[in-house]
Protein backbone atom coordinates (compact mmCIF):
# COMPACT_ATOMS: atom_id res chain seq x y z
CA UNK A 1 0.00 0.00 0.00
CA UNK A 2 1.54 3.36 -0.96
CA UNK A 3 1.82 5.97 1.52
CA UNK A 4 -1.34 8.77 1.16
CA UNK A 5 -0.67 12.26 -0.15
CA UNK A 6 -1.62 15.04 2.34
CA UNK A 7 -3.30 17.85 1.14
CA UNK A 8 -1.35 20.88 1.72
CA UNK A 9 -4.27 23.22 1.28
CA UNK A 10 -5.73 21.92 4.00
CA UNK A 11 -2.77 21.25 6.16
CA UNK A 12 -2.08 25.22 6.13
CA UNK A 13 -5.90 25.54 7.43
CA UNK A 14 -6.75 22.95 10.16
CA UNK A 15 -4.94 22.46 12.65
CA UNK A 16 -5.60 18.99 15.02
CA UNK A 17 -6.71 19.15 18.56
CA UNK A 18 -7.22 16.08 21.29
CA UNK A 19 -10.97 16.67 20.32
CA UNK A 20 -10.95 17.13 16.05
CA UNK A 21 -9.53 20.19 14.27
CA UNK A 22 -9.48 24.04 14.78
CA UNK A 23 -9.63 26.62 11.90
CA UNK A 24 -8.93 30.34 11.75
CA UNK A 25 -12.59 31.89 12.02
CA UNK A 26 -13.73 33.54 8.84
CA UNK A 27 -14.97 37.22 7.96
CA UNK A 28 -12.01 39.13 9.02
CA UNK A 29 -9.61 40.06 5.80
CA UNK A 30 -11.28 42.68 4.50
CA UNK A 31 -14.38 45.39 4.78
CA UNK A 32 -14.12 45.80 7.80
CA UNK A 33 -14.93 49.28 8.59
CA UNK A 34 -18.99 48.74 8.69
CA UNK A 35 -18.35 45.68 10.92
CA UNK A 36 -18.93 46.31 15.10
CA UNK A 37 -15.63 46.07 17.02
CA UNK A 38 -17.64 43.46 19.24
CA UNK A 39 -18.27 41.75 15.64
CA UNK A 40 -15.02 42.04 14.94
CA UNK A 41 -13.40 41.16 18.53
CA UNK A 42 -15.44 37.91 18.42
CA UNK A 43 -13.98 36.77 15.40
CA UNK A 44 -10.30 36.75 16.28
CA UNK A 45 -9.05 33.75 17.25
CA UNK A 46 -9.82 29.87 16.45
CA UNK A 47 -13.13 27.86 16.61
CA UNK A 48 -13.76 24.24 16.50
CA UNK A 49 -14.51 22.23 13.06
CA UNK A 50 -18.40 20.72 13.37
CA UNK A 51 -18.02 17.38 14.66
CA UNK A 52 -20.26 16.57 10.95
CA UNK A 53 -16.89 17.29 8.56
CA UNK A 54 -14.34 15.75 11.03
CA UNK A 55 -14.56 13.31 8.81
CA UNK A 56 -14.07 14.81 5.55
CA UNK A 57 -10.63 16.53 7.45
CA UNK A 58 -9.45 13.32 8.36
CA UNK A 59 -9.11 12.47 4.93
CA UNK A 60 -7.50 15.47 4.04
CA UNK A 61 -4.83 15.26 6.34
CA UNK A 62 -4.39 11.45 6.81
CA UNK A 63 -0.82 11.64 9.46
CA UNK A 64 -3.16 14.14 11.34
CA UNK A 65 -0.20 17.24 10.40
CA UNK A 66 0.48 19.90 13.24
Amino acid sequence: MPKLKTNRAAAKRFRRTAKGYKHRRTGRNHLNMKKSNRRKRALRGFSDVAHQDVAKVDQLLPYGEL
